[in-house]
């Protein structure tokens, strides 16, 4: 069986299905009905999808510049996309 096209070979989930699951995890928070012990577990689960994210998003930067360095310079240097790729970890 072919694995999906937005789920890497090794049956991790793809960036997108991360985002959506981030997008998923501010609907239930914002929910009212959401419980306290129910928002804090859907918060670390929303803070470790986006350290995932974080990371994959510095190994894409790091390939572009390595395939296409004029490319790389393009790349936008907004406060949010330095922080993202520039942060120590």
């Amino acid at each position: 069986m072919a694995a999906s096209p937005s789920v890497k070979s090794s049956g991790t989930p793809s960036i997108e299905e991360l985002i959506s699951r981030l997008e998923e995890i501010t609907s239930n928070i914002e929910n009212p009905d959401t419980g306290l012990e129910s928002s804090i577990g859907l918060y670390e689960e929303g803070l470790s999808i986006a350290e995932t994210c974080k990371k994959r998003l510095q190994e894409a930067r790091k390939k572009i510049e390595v395939i296409n360095p004029e490319l790389a310079k393009t790349l936008p240097e907004t406060p949010r996309t330095k922080d993202l790729f520039d942060s120590e970890s």
